[in-house]
């Protein structure tokens, strides 16, 4: 007979985080991070962070060395683009012929697939509470987190959503909804700007919407964890003249729920309404 510990193990629904991965060792620390903070919101569950690149270990890897019989993986990506599109498939295909039940979860952004152009509320929630994090500073009058500021702090009047970009026009498209949910949250306008592959940038972003009348120009992070690309938006904003910028979402709780609930669904569970 099996020790009851591991008979307890091979029971746990296991969640493998997969993260595009980085030269630069702070996106590998972000995402343990949030690894960590997902499995202290859920402890039943045997959570790991792992790599397409660069850092380790690999997602094929990690799931070779489960000791349960189901997994769950979750694309730490905010789009479906090539990552999401080719490199986790391929995982997914070569990890059946392991002797584990692996469910692929949706990505953590919208979907260009999806009849809606719905952004998950968990990722709006944390987009608005990094941006007023930023410079204690409100942003908009329909900001949820108004009540809390007071009338001395100065008021962004346009937001730049950046994000790394790619050059996947659908991908691209899903970053302009998630743009204009952003823009309607805060009630002022918010331009989807790209560190990379795609125009505008977000020093090019920031300057249009100063040539517009915008005088307090702020810019959210469309980011999971910081990186070159991440360091690169926040200097072509600053240098155009943002007023402040946003941390990468990095382990925030609205990003915990949002992984939980990503889970849940691909295991046709549905999260609590007061998760």
């Amino acid at each position: 007979m099996r020790p009851a510990r591991l008979t307890r193990s091979a029971d746990r629904l296991a969640v493998v985080l997969v993260a595009h991965g980085s030269r630069d060792p702070r996106a590998a620390a972000s995402t343990e991070a949030l690894a960590r903070a997902v499995r202290r919101a859920r402890p039943a569950w045997d959570v790991h962070a792992s790599f397409l690149d660069h850092a380790g270990p690999r997602p094929l890897d990690v799931l070779a060395s489960l000791p349960g019989r189901r997994a769950v993986v979750v694309p730490l990506l905010l789009t479906e683009a090539y990552h999401g599109r080719v490199d986790i498939p391929a995982v997914l295909a070569e990890a059946a012929a392991l002797p584990i039940d692996v469910r692929l979860s949706d990505v953590l952004g919208p979907s260009p697939l999806a009849p809606t152009r719905a952004v998950p509320d968990a990722l709006l929630d944390g987009l608005v509470r990094h941006l007023d994090a930023a410079g204690e500073t409100h942003v908009g009058p329909a900001h949820v987190g108004a009540a809390h500021v007071g009338p001395d702090r100065a008021r962004l009047d346009a937001v730049v959503l950046a994000a790394a970009g790619t050059r996947d026009a659908a991908a691209r498209e899903t970053i302009s909804w998630a743009a204009d949910a952003l823009s309607a949250r805060l009630g002022v306008p918010c331009v989807a700007a790209y560190a990379s592959g795609a125009q505008p940038d977000p020093g090019v972003a920031v300057g249009l919407l100063r040539a517009s009348g915008s005088r307090r120009v702020g810019m959210a992070a469309y980011f999971l964890a910081p990186g070159f690309l991440y360091d690169l938006a926040v200097h072509t904003a600053r240098e155009a003249g943002a007023v402040t910028v946003a941390d990468p979402l990095g382990d925030a709780p609205e990003l915990v729920r949002l992984v939980a609930s990503r889970v849940l669904a691909a295991t046709g569970r549905a999260l609590p309404a007061a998760a």
